[in-house]
């Protein structure tokens, strides 16, 4: 355990950063779940504008890494491209 001052500190702020990103992956996937079972369109158009604006924010504060957010927004743009296709 800890004995230093500064060690106990780091311990603290590594908890609460940790669960501060655990909370942020967390929506991340509950947002991105939403969009891929979403079947209309013009929701899912609604949700991928939503999430991507949330993805982005995960990058800014360093919680991901931008290039698995650009992969993820990618897919989640084709996904959502294909159900406007089939309409």
């Amino acid at each position: 355990m800890a004995q230093h001052k500064s060690a106990k500190k780091r311990v603290r702020s590594t908890k609460k950063r940790a669960e501060r990103n655990k909370t942020a992956l967390s929506k991340v996937k509950t947002l991105t779940k939403k969009v891929v079972e979403e079947k209309d369109p013009v929701k899912a158009q609604a949700l991928l504008t939503e999430t991507v604006a949330f993805l982005d924010k995960t990058v800014s504060k360093g919680r991901m890494h931008k290039n698995t957010v650009a992969r993820r927004k990618s897919a989640l743009t084709k996904h959502v491209n294909k159900l406007t296709a089939v309409k």
